[in-house]
Formats: C-alpha cells, sequence, structure tokens
C-alpha cells in the first residue's frame, strides 16, 4: 500500500520540529529502529535547516514544501524538501564536506553529507533565483512493519 502526505509552512526555524516530527509519525508502519529513526529526523533537519538558513535567509515570508511517500509493503520511503528561495550556484561545492556558504554563521558545512550518509539516494537539484529541491530515499525492512 502507498500512502502519500504534503504540508507547507514559513521559512521559520521554528517550524524545523514540526517537520521531524510529522515524518517520524509518518514512517511508523514501517516500525523503524531508534537509529533509523533518529536518522531520518536528522535528514528532514538538515534539509528544512538549509531550506531557511541558506535559501531563504532567515525570511520567514518564505515557504518551505515537504512532501512524502511510504510504500508498505516494499518499505520505499521518498521525501521531497523544496524551496523557492535564492537557489545554489553549484552543486558539486555545495555538497563538499565542511563547505559553507555562511561562515559567518558557524555552520558546520556539512548538511549534504550527513544527508547523504542516512539515505540510500540523495538528489538535490537548483536554480539561482528559483529554489533548490532536496528529493532523499530510504529503504526499510519489511519484516517488522505492522500494517493495518
Amino acid at each position: 500500500m502507498k500512502n502519500e502526505m504534503s504540508m507547507q509552512f514559513s521559512a521559520n526555524s521554528l517550524n524545523e520540529g514540526l517537520a521531524r516530527i510529522t515524518v517520524a509519525a509518518f514512517i511508523m508502519p514501517m516500525d523503524p529502529t531508534l537509529e533509523q529513526l533518529t536518522e531520518i529526523k536528522t535528514v528532514v533537519s538538515e534539509a528544512v535547516t538549509n531550506a531557511i538558513i541558506h535559501g531563504y535567509e532567515n525570511n520567514p515570508e518564505g515557504i518551505v514544501y515537504l512532501s512524502a511517500s511510504l510504500d508498505t509493503e516494499t518499505g520505499k520511503f521518498e521525501i521531497e524538501i523544496r524551496d523557492n528561495g535564492c537557489g545554489i550556484e553549484n552543486i558539486d561545492i555545495a555538497r563538499q564536506p565542511l563547505y559553507t556558504s555562511k561562515p559567518e554563521l558557524e555552520r558546520s558545512g556539512m548538511g549534504f553529507t550527513i544527508m547523504e550518509s542516512f539515505s540510500d539516494s540523495l538528489t538535490i537539484e537548483s536554480n539561482v533565483n528559483y529554489g533548490t529541491t532536496v528529493k532523499l530515499e530510504k529503504h526499510f525492512s519489511t519484516n517488522n512493519a505492522f500494517i493495518h
């Protein structure tokens, strides 16, 4: 069975927790391990924070879009986090560990590296002045799923 959800919220750092909790609840039918749950929440946190801080430069008038799908038969989980912010000039450079476009904010520059290590697939699409879309995929075992 495939289940889908979507939401949008203001680009306000207060909403990062909302996104994390919502996605955590959404994947519960797969009975994730604590480690898997932590990884998914971290990925969501990193992507949403990037949209807020880098995409919209902390302008709470921006909107962050989040959509997810979960196939409980195959265990495939997909999530997309999108903004209509300033975009990324060079995705290859932005994906490098320790690179940050905002060193004055003491950012670690590990966001994309963390997202990549905690997901089975990571795709980043971006256009300067039009925004960025981050797509992640994670596969869960269907052995432990509690599907109603």
